[in-house]
């Protein structure tokens, strides 16, 4: 995901540097096509199902409704703040990708130092790996 947002924040970039009907031009639009495609593909296949996933693994079955729906919300709400935050641009820019590009990649990060590893692994373990 982080890099296809790189490749859309670099093909309109390139976009606003070269020249309106160059070759380049036209190939910038099939190269931010092609980045927001493979980005709709990996967000699908991976970090999109995270939440729902999680929530059925890690959480008890005495707090899983209230918690399902807390973390149903979350995701929600996080979808919303990024349609609006495309929309408040007026206008997408290459810098609209670009801090979707680190909001991806602190997003990879974050997954890597805190969602647990479940595989394998009783309920109470991966509660225990919480304190």
């Amino acid at each position: 995901m982080t890099a296809s947002h790189l490749l859309v924040a670099f093909a309109f970039y390139w976009k606003a540097v070269v020249e309106e009907g160059s070759r380049s031009y036209g190939v910038m639009g099939i190269l931010s096509l092609v980045g927001l495609v493979s980005f709709v593909v990996f967000f699908s296949l991976g970090i999109g199902v995270i939440p729902w996933v999680i929530m059925f693994e890690i959480l008890p079955i005495n707090i899983k409704g209230l918690a399902g729906s807390i973390a149903t919300q979350a995701n929600w709400l996080v979808s919303w703040l990024i349609t609006m935050t495309s929309n408040l641009l007026h206008q997408i820019t290459y810098w609209t990708f670009t801090i979707y590009t680190v909001v991806s990649a602190f997003t990879v990060v974050f997954v890597a130092l805190w969602v647990p590893e479940t595989k394998g692994r009783t309920l109470e373990e991966i509660q225990w790996s919480f304190r």
